[in-house]
């Protein structure tokens, strides 16, 4: 009987103690979830007319940059869904429309290429893509590859998704468009798993592209965290390949921005990278990039890096001066997944101070409300 009694009090235990971990849980989760602001229903009704960096000071014509995605639905012989990312193709596109250049899409296919919308990422430009009648048929016709005439553009651009690294780096025609455009001194740029592309591309002397160019691409960390089985999926790792052609990787802090300019050549480390490259092309044309009304994500972003770099308190400095003095608005959704991002990797601390960012930005967002 005292066995029984033994095992029964163990049991119990047991019990008590998965009943309580759950209900910490439960309650936590449900505290985490009043973080996250509840989703603004009306963005998704956005309109290129709508958006003033669009449709107002309209840039005379300058000419035309192509926009090339890729084609690829599956990774390798996995089952996991690609294509390419939506928001790194709709926010380079407004920012080259805006700054005067009309845009052409093309794929290694061409047609309808599959395309990754992420709705946690989805802000009031990448909407109105969608709603842009114009923008809409050009992404569902692009243009193959093998057909582009590349004396018709400026610039060439290379969206990123996990696609592209299956058929950007032995693609002749794009190697081809790359050889000539950098050679010739037009504009070269890529974003995430873009550069991709840039991988296999040799110049007339001879020797590869990338080597001894800066570069910026998506990294192990950012790839490995997501995917563990990234080795065995893809064909390379992104970083390990630009390594290997002999280029000085300009690496980041992971999903944050982190952009390299390297004469012609433009490259970003990341989806978060997209704004500020195609800008950066932009300059690198020879004019200054229309004014744009930074987005919370970008603001966002920032406040992480200060944070990287300065602690918990400065960024709370920051966080402060952004709403009292300069009255911009902070994403609150990008910074709490930067705080699971943290748990992943079993930052404990950098996980509760992250969290304790968004909090504070709660309180002011919470304040507003009232106002």
């Amino acid at each position: 009987m005292t066995k029984k009694r033994s095992i029964r009090r163990i049991l119990k235990w047991i019990l008590i103690t998965f009943t309580s971990l759950f209900l910490v849980l439960l309650c936590f989760g449900i505290w985490f979830m009043s973080l996250i602001p509840p989703k603004d229903l009306t963005l998704e009704t956005s309109l290129v007319q709508d958006l003033p960096y669009l449709s107002e000071n309209v840039v005379p014509r300058r000419g035309k940059i192509l926009a090339i995605v890729t084609s690829t639905d599956k990774m390798g012989s996995s089952d996991k869904s690609t294509g390419y990312e939506l928001t790194e193709l709709s926010r380079a596109y407004y920012v080259f429309k805006a700054n005067g250049f009309e845009v052409d899409i093309a794929s290694p296919l061409g047609g309808k290429p599959p395309v990754i919308i992420d709705d946690d990422d989805m802000g009031a430009f990448d909407y109105a893509f969608l709603n842009d009648s114009i923008a809409q048929y050009k992404a569902n016709h692009t243009i193959p590859v093998e057909d582009i005439i590349p004396d018709e553009y400026e610039a060439v651009f290379f969206a990123g998704g996990k696609g592209a690294m299956f058929d950007f780096p032995d693609n002749k025609a794009i190697q081809s468009i790359i050889r000539t455009y950098y050679q010739s001194n037009k504009v070269v740029g890529a974003v995430c798993h873009g550069p991709a592309a840039l991988v296999h591309v040799t110049l007339d002397n001879g020797r590869p592209l990338l080597e001894n160019k800066m570069v910026s691409g998506f990294t192990n960390d950012e790839e490995l965290l997501l995917i563990p089985d990234a080795k065995s999926i893809f064909p390379f790792l992104l970083q390990d390949k630009i390594v290997a052609q002999g280029a000085r990787l300009n690496k980041g802090d992971m999903y944050l921005e982190k952009v390299s300019h390297d004469k012609n050549l433009v490259t970003g480390q990341n989806p978060w990278s997209t704004w500020v490259l195609a800008e950066t092309m932009i300059k690198q044309l020879g004019y200054t990039p229309k004014y744009r009304e930074i987005t919370d994500e970008e603001n966002a972003v920032h406040i992480l890096s200060v944070y990287n770099t300065q602690g918990s308190q400065k960024a709370k400095e920051v966080i402060k001066e952004m709403y009292q003095t300069e009255k911009k608005k902070i994403n609150r959704v990008l910074i709490a997944s930067h705080s699971i991002i943290a748990a992943m990797k079993g930052d404990i601390g950098r996980f509760y101070d992250i969290l304790g960012l968004v909090t504070y930005i709660k309180k002011y967002d919470s304040a507003e409300v009232k106002i």
